[in-house]
């Protein structure tokens, strides 16, 4: 079915159970997911334009022309393919943790195994559409190429690029990111072939230090290579944009009351300074798979940090946000924490990604099938 990756390096990534979702909690978090979406939608249109709010967010100036630019998507589409990530607490109690609007990974696992499992116990899967959604959105985008760093090695990206590419129904070429080259504005293969509309699992803050970036920049730039998602899509990445959102919910500022309810119930207090009296973390605005994480305690020690992840603290600003609590769920090699994912393809909320790991979510942690009953 195209899923390979039960086992990664030599350990098992795939827990072969079920975590079932109650029906209510479900809708909840569907609908939660749907407002949410909205909220840092508008949120990413106040900030364009506004040099000083992309550094405050931590966008690299590589990215500022592309951003000033480029004509946004119309609303609710500024990224096609995105995921949220929430904290659920033992009571039920929702928590946006963040938002992977960029290059989210998960996708086989979540459309793929997660319905094969939930039929093999008569679940309901709540995922049965996202290939139908993945083929609306590359019709509207219509990339001729995917990539990803280390196509045809890298065994996790590799396999999310060839299923994204299967469920689209088009012809589109993959390719290496570090085969690809830009020749005067124009990106190619290894081969020379014109590349000019691409999907790509590479994270766009890393033009500010790869050595090609400025180049691929400047493709962009010109219109010479339209890329997807599109280069607003970093702005919602950007943890530092919940930072911004909650300054403007306590300011009373540009959200609605409908808004700022949702706001309230189901985003945490994040700041760009740690301001807090009680337990929080700190990340970096464009930490991924856990790196950069660290917990602090009531009493603001630290009390753990991510050894997994790449650390990019180093590279980019720091958000600092209230901790939530993760349920712990017993599963048959331990017990764990639960990340839930909720993915938002083609501006509509649609599938569930569960994850099992330790207090911080990281680069070790298992799959583990979400269904809905």
């Amino acid at each position: 079915m195209g899923f390979g990756w039960a086992d990664l390096d030599g350990e098992a990534y795939w827990t072969d159970q079920l975590v079932v979702v109650p029906e209510p909690k479900y809708a909840e978090l569907e609908a939660a997911a749907g407002r949410l979406w909205r909220v840092f939608d508008k949120a990413v249109r106040f900030v364009a334009g506004r040099h000083d709010l992309y550094a405050m967010i931590g966008i690299p100036e590589v990215l500022w022309q592309s951003l000033d630019t480029l004509e946004m998507a119309p609303e609710g589409f500024i990224s096609r393919y995105a995921r949220f990530d929430f904290a659920v607490s033992s009571e039920g109690e929702i928590k946006l943790l963040e938002l992977n609007a960029d290059t989210p990974t998960g996708y086989a696992e979540a459309a793929v195994a997660t319905p094969w499992l939930c039929a093999q116990y008569g679940a309901r899967s709540p995922n049965a559409r996202m290939a139908e959604l993945v083929r609306e959105a590359w019709a509207e985008e219509r990339p001729d190429t995917a990539a990803c760093v280390g196509y045809g090695s890298h065994l996790e990206d590799t396999g999310t690029i060839d299923m994204l590419v299967r469920h689209s129904g088009l012809d589109v070429a993959c390719e290496d990111c570090l085969d690809l080259w830009v020749d005067e504005g124009v990106l190619r293969n290894a081969e020379g072939r014109e590349i000019r509309r691409m999907f790509a699992l590479y994270p766009k803050e890393w033009m500010a230090v790869d050595e090609g970036g400025d180049a691929l920049a400047y493709a962009m730039e010109t219109e010479r290579l339209r890329l997807f998602n599109p280069p607003h899509a970093i702005v919602l990445q950007s943890k530092g944009l919940q930072a911004l959102i909650w300054g403007l919910y306590e300011l009373e500022l540009i959200f609605t009351p409908e808004e700022r309810e949702t706001i309230g119930r189901y985003m945490l207090p994040t700041y760009t300074k740690a301001v807090f009296d009680g337990s929080f973390v700190s990340k970096s605005m464009f930490g991924r798979e856990g790196g950069s994480v660290s917990l602090f305690d009531a009493e603001g020690r630290l009390e753990t940090k991510d050894e997994e992840g790449f650390d990019t603290s180093g590279l980019f600003p720091l958000v600092y946000q209230k901790r939530a609590e993760l349920a712990k769920v017993k599963l048959a090699n331990g017990e764990f924490h639960l990340l839930v994912g909720m993915f938002v393809i083609n501006g509509e909320p649609c599938g569930l990604l569960g994850r099992a790991g330790g207090p911080i979510t990281g680069n070790a942690s298992h799959f583990v099938a979400l269904g809905v009953s």
